[in-house]
């Protein structure tokens, strides 16, 4: 490549290299934030503190092996969480990746039946089946939880085929919204659905949570286009950017991307851009991040700057954010003490819900049992 090119190229990347200080990402002025409910808002920071507070018991959890298996958290993209969720109504489909309690917790289902999930006991949302990566819960339409990077955008993209086939377009009907990591958008399930996506025109959005790093590699080193709200452009899809640490912004986004999902059949890609103030996994120390970044990330913390911003516009007082964080640390320590109570699964429930329906050949037998029946 000529030299020109080159210095062309890196120039260009380095410009996009940082989306979320991109100019287009304001955060939420005061005028806009008092158009807003005074209570929608207190329940937004009630909602964003839950999803801190159980995040950071589930790691303390995880460090004292109550929690087997890997753990993924949502610290630092709890703006992003709740302003997703509360765009969704009640019969829309969500799909998500394997960093989701804030999600179940955002979509309504209670934190004690997430966190004995986490603990892998009965009362858990998938009856301590899934552990933190496949949380699963029909009534709230949330459709997993996938540990496989990207395996949600198949069937998230086959559950929007099946609602254009069966229903029209309208403002009643139901939309699918498929989480993805900003890494997943470089796999080839990616591309595939997307096109399907574009020809069949179907009612889904793909929402991109880009917290800079796939694992340890930031966006712009993994994707020749770290835009990646442009990566719909191939297959004619729009995509749009906001900042994810609005939580306004990510609502008000989300909302316009399932209207149109809803009544023009119009697939789309929101690009919600925040950073991730820990470790891929509970287990990842990060040390690919310096302690002068890791501080920098601090200040960027959306729970600490939304309940500050609520307190500077009269919102809340101190004394009515401490009482909110009070009763979340309560409802956390409930969930942590449900969970801790609830049973294990049994021994013999090892093979249930294998299949849909029995099987001659499926499987029975037990650690230790004989491989042939002993006459």
């Amino acid at each position: 490549m000529p030299s020109a090119q080159r210095a062309s190229r890196s120039s260009s990347t380095a410009r996009r290299a940082n989306p979320a200080t991109a100019p287009d990402l304001a955060t939420t002025p005061a005028d806009r934030l008092a158009q807003e409910p005074p209570d929608k808002l207190r329940a937004y920071y009630r909602m964003m503190q839950l999803i801190r507070r159980f995040e950071e018991r589930a790691a303390e959890m995880y460090q004292r092996a109550k929690i087997g298996g890997y753990c993924h958290l949502n610290l630092g993209e709890e703006a992003t969480v709740v302003g997703l969720m509360d765009a969704m109504a009640p019969h829309d489909y969500l799909f998500t990746t394997y960093r989701e309690h804030g999600y179940a917790l955002a979509r309504g289902i209670d934190p004690g039946r997430v966190m004995a999930e986490l603990f892998g006991r009965t009362t858990g949302v998938s009856k301590g089946w899934g552990g933190s990566m496949h949380l699963f819960d029909a009534e709230t339409r949330l459709l997993g939880g996938y540990g496989i990077v990207g395996g949600q955008i198949p069937p998230a993209t086959g559950a929007a085929l099946a609602i254009a086939y069966r229903q029209p377009p309208g403002p009643d009907t139901p939309a699918v919204v498929c989480l993805v990591g900003d890494a997943t958008t470089n796999i080839g399930a990616w591309h595939e659905s997307l096109n399907l996506a574009g020809i069949w025109h179907l009612p889904i959005v793909y929402v991109i949570i880009n917290n800079q790093l796939g694992m340890g590699t930031p966006v712009e080193k993994a994707s020749a286009e770290p835009d990646l709200y442009k990566r719909g452009c191939a297959y004619r899809i729009p995509g749009v950017r906001v900042d994810g640490n609005d939580v306004i912004a990510c609502r008000e986004a989300l909302r316009d991307a399932l209207r149109k999902a809803r009544e023009e059949r119009a697939p789309s890609i929101l690009e919600a851009v925040s950073y991730r103030l820990r470790g891929h996994s509970v287990v990842d120390p990060a040390r690919y991040r310096s302690k002068e970044e890791a501080q920098r990330l601090l200040a960027h913390d959306p729970v600490t700057a939304f309940r500050q911003r609520l307190i500077d516009v009269g919102v809340l007082s101190a004394d009515e954010a401490a009482r909110i964080d009070a009763e979340v640390e309560a409802a956390v320590d409930a969930a942590v003490e449900f969970a801790d109570n609830s049973p294990h699964p049994s021994p013999a429930e090892l093979f249930a819900h294998a299949y849909a329906h029995p099987l001659p050949n499926m499987p029975r037998a037990l650690p230790g049992d004989p491989l042939l029946p002993i006459e």
